[in-house]
């Protein structure tokens, strides 16, 4: 498979699909073209796919067809074009034609073309082959629970089995797990189009094209898309679910910089290890008749000290359980490593995160001293490695640094002025402590 980008020289027809026995899949013929496109059929394929996945109508209405024999099936642009081939439509069923569209509109929803236009900048890939490569790893993370419950998947879809991989992942995940070789030689006729690569073809349409979707657009469709799923979360698989979640919450660049504080401090040398005589050193035998302990290194522990205090929003208290459930996933997803406290002027205790950050209760109101939920942090056992503070910054400071790794995690505000000291209008609090690692959140 060739694909250029806008500008160069045209690239050779795409080679036809065939399986790995070197059979061309249903809707691919070498010999016949195809004749005029069976848009009633394609039509028909379409309400199908929206009756059995409700959730999709919204997006799979807004996608404009575009018939094209230059790609072997179905392919999609980041404008929300689908080209389709007529000989594809007329030798497929109305079944699979159903999984086609929900295919090819999931990678659009889940926006593929931007994320491997991202993953190709940061790892400095080039060429189609890559492209072809995150292609696949687009459809693992569509088609391991996509289909099934009245949705016939299209023939020669790929699934995460195929390649030896996990099913449940992202395309990122994916993408570092496998390269291409012999084991893909049969996915070389792959081709979803730009809009699941990112690498503009020569049939795309283009930004100016007839029938593009603007960004504001495609974003209101999206959310509808999500809208929907959250409302009605028991039909939609497991993969939707975590979709639409994000969508609502999208991933910020200082989410992955509290993460990544977190993970840099549950790390660091010296955190989560102690002295045990489970097992006794080597050393004990230049010893006899004592028994020394060994240096062994545990999970690390997180407190999360929430300000719950009358000059923090409903707003930023539901962020800062959003930050709770993204530390619980930067360990891991060890929950029980996790323990919550919520402060204002007096601290209230410990709890661990059992179950999900959504039924954590935060209670408060009143004024704001953090030194009182640090010293309540450091008193919980097992003593906490990291301990983690979301605020808005209104509060004293401890004087000494404790004996363990801090994060801050800062509300952000345009003035960072106390709105109840009404004493002093002037007011500004001390900033966090050096020996601190702040991320401003928002």
């Amino acid at each position: 498979m060739s694909a250029l980008p806008s500008g160069a020289s045209a690239a050779p027809p795409p080679r036809l699909p065939r399986d790995r026995h070197g059979r061309h899949p249903a809707g691919v013929s070498p010999d016949s073209p195809g004749g005029t496109l069976d848009t009633a059929k394609l039509f028909a394929a379409r309400l199908q796919a929206a009756r059995v996945r409700p959730y999709l109508a919204t997006a799979l209405f807004a996608l404009h067809p575009v018939e094209s024999r230059q790609v072997p099936t179905m392919a999609v642009d980041a404008h929300w074009r689908c080209y389709v081939s007529p000989g594809f439509v007329d030798r497929t069923s109305v079944e699979r034609l159903a999984g086609a569209w929900v295919h090819e509109v999931s990678h659009l929803l889940r926006d593929h073309h931007g994320r491997s236009d991202r993953y190709a900048h940061r790892h400095e890939l080039t060429g189609a082959a890559e492209r072809l490569r995150m292609n696949i790893a687009a459809d693992c993370e569509i088609n391991d629970d996509i289909f099934g419950k009245g949705l016939v998947a299209p023939e020669g879809a790929v699934r995460p089995a195929s390649l030896g991989l996990r099913d449940g992942e992202l395309m990122e995940d994916y993408l570092r797990q496998f390269r291409l070789g012999p084991h893909t030689a049969h996915l070389a006729w792959l081709e979803c189009g730009s809009g699941a690569d990112g690498l503009r073809r020569p049939w795309d349409l283009g930004p100016d094209g007839a029938d593009g979707m603007s960004a504001q657009e495609r974003d209101a469709v999206r959310f509808r898309v999500a809208q929907g799923i959250v409302g009605h979360p028991g039909n939609a698989p497991r993969g939707w679910r975590r979709w639409a979640e994000e969508a609502f919450h999208p991933p910020q660049q200082w989410r992955e910089l509290l993460g990544s504080a977190v993970r840099a401090a549950a790390s660091a040398p010296g955190t989560g290890e102690d002295y045990v005589y489970g097992r006794p050193a080597r050393r004990s035998a230049a010893v006899p008749g004592a028994v020394l302990p060994s240096l062994r290194r545990r999970p690390a522990r997180v407190v999360v000290v929430i300000d719950t205090s009358g000059s923090v929003s409903d707003a930023e208290l539901g962020s800062a359980l959003l930050e709770v459930a993204a530390i619980s996933r930067a360990l891991g997803g060890r929950r029980d490593l996790v323990g919550v406290l919520p402060c204002d002027a007096a601290a209230g205790r410990v709890r661990t995160l059992c179950g999900d950050a959504a039924g954590v209760e935060l209670l408060g109101g009143g004024g704001t001293d953090l030194r009182a939920g640090f010293a309540r942090a450091l008193e919980s056992r097992p003593r906490p490695d990291v301990v983690v503070l979301l605020t808005d910054g209104q509060t004293p400071w401890p004087s000494r640094r404790p004996g363990c790794r801090t994060v801050v995690g800062l509300f952000d505000r345009p003035h960072r002025r106390s709105s109840y000291d009404e004493s002093d209008a002037e007011y500004v609090p001390d900033g966090p402590p050096s020996w601190a690692r702040v991320v401003t959140i928002g």
